[in-house]
């Protein structure tokens, strides 16, 4: 029976040079974390792509970073001392979960913090209402009226009864190229 041999054993060269390098954050690092008045900012690394960010003027913001389709995205994870240490590693293990799971942590964020804001039912048709009767203000008597109307002639057939999270965007632009 072939016994598994740990990783730090076959390069134990590149586990301590890793530590040595970078070591992994503490409270009294972040508490004591500072950034130069002539730097526009500095960064202390933590593990697994999580940093604290620290500006001139003092603030000291939790970020995490991540690579998704090639292409580098940032998290923020919350501010220094509100957010601890723990609970930021916290918050980082989460979002890597959910990027192993195939989903986009700052996309997650970003369609939470939707739901929680849309206070409709979720149709097509209640959050176009919504969003119609929050920028009519801004328009004028016609322009309001010509809209509304082209959304019940045009889109709310179609799309006005369904759920916003189960419309893809192949679906819309679909009925759009009708509309045209």
């Amino acid at each position: 029976m072939k016994k598994k041999m740990k990783y730090s054993i076959l390069y134990p060269h590149k586990n301590t040079l890793t530590r040595k390098l970078h070591p992994m954050l503490t409270d009294v690092k972040c508490r004591n974390a500072i950034c130069p008045p002539d730097r526009r900012k500095v960064r202390f690394a933590d593990t697994g792509g999580m940093y604290l960010q620290v500006s001139p003027a003092g603030s000291k913001r939790w970020f995490l970073k991540y690579r998704i389709d090639g292409k580098e995205k940032q998290l923020a994870m919350g501010s220094y001392p509100d957010v601890s240490l723990t609970s930021a590693r916290n918050a980082r293990d989460t979002a890597k979960l959910q990027k192993a799971k195939g989903n986009d942590p700052l996309q997650a964020r970003k369609l939470e913090k939707m739901k929680y804001l849309l206070k409709t039912d979720g149709t097509f048709k209640s959050i176009a209402l919504d969003w119609h009767a929050k920028q009519l203000s801004q328009w004028s008597d016609g322009h309001g009226a010509r809209l509304l109307r082209d959304f019940e002639r045009d889109l709310f057939p179609s799309l006005g009864d369904r759920p916003i999270e189960q419309i893809h965007a192949m679906e819309l632009l679909g009925v759009l190229h009708k509309v045209e």
